[in-house]
């Protein structure tokens, strides 16, 4: 953003009078300044070209002053509609802009040097001109979403010849698209040996006899407890909701047609859920659908052998699905259903966005390509790892965007600016908007009656 600034801020080849004015919209100017900070800005943004010649910079002056004008317009309309920004609506975004474009010089000297050449003056100068943009940009969105709701402004019809020529004129400032993939993925944990879980079962029976002869629950979870998301808070999982959790832990916090819920102040026996042994104390409760408790977690141990083993698995699993054996069979016998995991990501992913792991393993493959690779463990077992079964779906190497992918998008801006245009000449009857643009302002003046 401060590149945009510092390109608006640059002295131009010839002198531009600050005080000349370029149009009025009742009794708010808009200056020759103005419209020159907007018109590079625009540029820099990559919305326009730089013009090659005067025709071409007096249309896109032109072009350029019809959007302040409705800009401003429709900002005039805000006291009307009661609609108000206040420091406190806009100053998180203000303070992170700020703390963003610093962060990009080595030092506060360079930083405050390059606001001065860009003509921001001070950092205090700077976020206020931050706050003032910011408060012009949210509150025409308030007022367009505010006369859209009341019906003020309606979406006008768009012609198939308009979408094409409006991705016409936009696509080479459109943003490459990304290359991204779908897929489908089989995630398998580690398990751990019949004698590991019997080894942790003990444990955990060890546990609950120290509860139950008066040890203190908070401290027994920070020394014994294998949760490491709750094990430094003495197991405190929060509120609860019902719905949220795996059956087998629901079953005690809220009960089931053959068990009761394990009532406020009271601890639940040792129960197993894929995750490991559990002890969980209620504390209190609101109603049938949420209780707030503490949770020991006892996992059972997974070493090398039982990663190898999966690795294997894995690979084995990965033969089966290209032999043809159906995906939804696998998954049902294999995925990782207990931990959450994804099963089908069908909406398309970008690459970039994946983590290593997935990036590395999907890397020169295509669609219909069956590839097993190791991730990561999950928040509870980091120490753990996974390995996944992944078909690819689709790849696309991403590129420059195409009509037919953009066309509703298109279609639905054509449509709300049309709306909003086709609104701006309805109020412009009872406002004052006079032009002046080029040096002969009889000729390129346009004057309305006072609003009312």
């Amino acid at each position: 953003m401060l590149a945009a600034q510092a390109v608006a801020a640059q002295q131009p080849a010839t002198p531009v009078p600050l005080d000349g004015i370029v149009a009025i919209v009742n009794d708010v100017p808009i200056t020759r300044y103005d419209l020159r900070d907007a018109v590079l800005a625009k540029i820099q943004r990559r919305e326009a070209d730089e013009p090659k010649d005067s025709a071409a910079a007096a249309a896109l002056q032109k072009e350029v002053l019809d959007e302040m004008i409705q800009d401003e317009l429709l900002i005039q309309l805000a006291k009307d509609l009661k609609i108000t920004i206040s420091d406190a609506d806009i100053s998180p975004q203000v303070d992170a802009q700020v703390r963003d474009t610093r962060s990009r010089f080595p030092s506060e000297a360079e930083f405050r040097s390059e606001l001065l050449k860009a003509s921001l003056g001070t950092p205090e100068d700077y976020r206020k001109f931050l706050m003032d943009q910011y408060r012009r940009q949210i509150t025409r969105q308030r007022v367009i979403q505010k006369l859209t709701q009341d019906g003020k402004i309606v979406p006008v019809s768009v012609s198939d010849a308009e979408i094409a020529a409006e991705f016409d004129k936009a696509k080479e400032f459109l943003p490459k698209k990304p290359p991204t993939v779908t897929f489908k993925q089989i995630v398998i944990a580690p398990q751990p040996t019949p004698a590991a879980k019997a080894a942790a079962k003990a444990k955990a029976d060890s546990v609950l006899a120290q509860l139950k002869n008066g040890a203190d629950f908070e401290k027994i979870a920070k020394r014994e407890s294998m949760d490491l998301e709750t094990k430094e808070t003495g197991g405190d999982i929060g509120w609860i909701r019902r719905g949220t959790q795996l059956p087998e832990f629901e079953r005690w916090l809220f009960g089931s047609p053959f068990q009761a819920a394990v009532p406020p102040g009271q601890m639940s026996p040792v129960f197993e859920t894929p995750f490991g042994f559990h002890i969980v104390r209620v504390d209190r409760a609101q109603g049938a659908a949420e209780v707030k408790a503490h949770q020991i977690l006892i996992t059972a141990k997974i070493d090398s052998a039982d990663i190898e083993r999966t690795r294997k698995l894995a690979d084995s699993v990965a033969v089966l699905l290209r032999s043809g054996v159906p995906f939804d069979t696998l998954a049902k016998k294999y995925h990782d259903y207990a931990g959450r995991e994804e099963t089908s990501i069908l909406t398309p992913f970008w690459r970039d966005s994946l983590p290593v792991t997935y990036q590395e393993g999907f890397a020169g493959k295509k669609p219909g390509d069956v590839v097993a690779f190791q991730i990561a463990g999950s928040a509870k077992r980091p120490d753990v790892p996974k390995f996944v079964v992944a078909q690819l779906l689709t790849v696309d190497e991403g590129g420059d965007r195409t009509l037919a992918e953009m066309r509703e998008a298109v279609r639905s801006d054509l449509a709300q600016r049309g709306g909003i245009r086709r609104y701006i000449d309805s109020i412009k009857k009872r406002s004052f908007v006079q032009v002046m643009l080029d040096d002969d302002a009889t000729a390129n003046s346009k004057a309305k009656a006072p609003r009312q």
